[in-house]
């Protein structure tokens, strides 16, 4: 099952945000190398190519202290607070959450138990995104966790958001980790088990957004001060870190 998690549902994921130190450095660096290609799925000013907000990149002030700076999926619940409330229960930490009231208004970021971010916010009412989800067009396209203990991130997630776990990969194939399902037609996110060699990895979640032209968004990461940290040719996937240290994904747009 191919990930797809851009669905307007309980376990999907819409956005992503991330605040940074050096903003203006961070929004030039984002702003050219999703721009690529002849039919770029990003704007300069990081709306999509429909303008719908997908990605935030906001300037670290004291009030965004406690927030790691990694970039952090939103990801959609039934009940903010009831999620919220599970989450304490197995080990999070709350670091920020909006006041009571309308639930539609109310969204949380924890950490979890092994230290990765995440926001949980309540699935929206509007068919916005929904009507779109299978245009071509900038959106996150999956997630992944490479943790220290992949039973206890998969146990945990299962519990918190909702996703049911799978193996990944097919037949002999099969990969050590877990593949996270919204539903039977949909898979929002991988869990790896982290390597001895991949400490900076471990217990990030990895957002993958799609660009145009990938060989032109790698050479610009490289020009603005990015890092290609490792490329998989055969699914023209990198994960690249940006000029602060921050870990993401680019892919080739299909």
């Amino acid at each position: 099952m191919m990930q797809n998690p851009f669905i307007q549902k309980a376990g999907g994921v819409l956005s992503a945000d991330i605040a940074v130190s050096e903003h203006e450095k961070e929004l030039d660096f984002y702003s050219k190398i999703l721009t690529t290609g002849s039919d770029p799925l990003w704007r300069e000013d990081l709306l999509n190519n429909l303008g719908l907000p997908i990605i935030g990149l906001g300037k670290r002030t004291p009030e965004y202290a406690k927030i790691p700076t990694t970039w952090m999926p939103h990801i959609l619940v039934a009940d903010v607070l009831q999620s919220v409330a599970v989450a304490i229960e197995n080990g999070a930490e709350v670091i920020m959450q909006s006041e009571a009231g309308e639930p539609e208004a109310q969204w949380a970021a924890l950490v979890d138990p092994l230290g990765a971010a995440f926001g949980i916010i309540p699935i929206p009412h509007d068919e916005t995104y929904e009507k779109h989800r299978e245009d071509r067009l900038g959106r996150i396209v999956g997630l992944s966790l490479h943790t220290s203990n992949v039973v206890a991130s998969k146990d945990f997630y299962s519990k918190v958001i909702g996703w049911s776990a799978g193996p990944r990969g097919d037949g002999a194939q099969i990969e050590q980790g877990y593949a996270m399902h919204i539903d039977e037609g949909n898979s929002a996110a991988d869990i790896y088990q982290a390597k001895e060699d991949e400490n900076e990895l471990s217990n990030v979640w990895l957002i993958h957004l799609p660009v145009d032209d990938i060989d032109e968004s790698l050479r610009r990461v490289k020009e603005l001060g990015g890092e290609i940290v490792s490329e998989c040719t055969k699914t023209r996937r990198s994960i690249v870190r940006d000029p602060e240290g921050v870990l993401f994904s680019l892919e080739a747009s299909e």
